[in-house]
């Protein structure tokens, strides 16, 4: 299994930073980025094999790559998204369609979490062949990316939902196990080409549409932050101190 982190985001929201960085390289504790804790949790759990798919600003992870790699004891290999100022994330996970047939444990590179997260997707029962992360203590608003269930598998995955609906919030964090493979490539593809701008949780509704079963994985109380403009940054970098 590799692990996965999808970094090719711009970030706009958190210039000056990411004038010329992708939101993954913003530091939260001292010269420590996102992206250092997302690989230093994946080579926790001995994900030291690890896709980056990158796109904005991308020849600052290139720049980065050696010193990444020697400081978490893992090998990178870096998917170039060719649309990242473009299109949304759909598309930006189909560009590593080729390393899905592997496994991968799959990370946003703008959350923040602890180990804890990995470890949870790593030890769930093999319910479905996609396990998606969630926190079903935190108080939900509309901008989070929302869940509900039935039956134990989820229904919806979504922003656009009452909050008062959702079992819980999706944080970024799925395990992607081997058999979900071209099932996965092709509701991406199908997703970003019935509209470029729509997300890969998008991709995840489809494979539901289609009859796919995805489960959750409830990570408890953790203090976790997906950092999207600089209120999410100054929050990260107290959690992050943490870790």
């Amino acid at each position: 299994m590799l692990g996965m982190v999808l970094a090719a985001g711009a970030g706009r929201r958190l210039r000056p930073y990411t004038d010329t960085l992708p939101k993954a390289l913003v530091p939260v504790d001292g010269e420590t980025t996102i992206m250092d804790i997302s690989l230093r949790n994946l080579a926790e759990v001995d994900l030291r094999e690890v896709v980056v798919i990158v796109g904005y600003a991308a020849q600052a992870v290139h720049e980065r790559k050696e010193e990444l790699e020697r400081r978490h004891g893992v090998k990178l290999t870096l998917v170039h998204n060719d649309k990242a100022e473009e299109w949304n994330n759909a598309y930006s996970l189909w560009c590593a369609r080729d390393y899905f047939a592997q496994g991968a444990l799959l990370v946003n590179g703008d959350t923040v979490h602890p180990v804890s997260v990995e470890k949870t997707l790593l030890s769930a029962p093999e319910t479905s062949d996609i396990l998606l992360a969630v926190d079903d203590v935190k108080k939900l608003a509309d901008e989070e990316m929302k869940v509900t269930l039935d039956g134990g598998a989820v229904r919806r995955i979504t922003k656009l939902m009452d909050p008062a609906e959702a079992y819980g919030e999706y944080i970024g964090a799925t395990l992607i196990r081997p058999g979900a493979a071209e099932r996965l490539a092709d509701a991406l593809q199908a997703t970003f080409e019935r509209d470029p701008q729509l997300y890969y949780e998008d991709g995840y509704q489809e494979m539901i549409e289609r009859g796919e079963q995805i489960h959750v994985a409830p990570i408890g109380e953790v203090d976790w932050v997906e950092v999207d403009n600089h209120d999410d940054l100054a929050k990260a970098r107290t959690i992050a101190v943490r870790y």
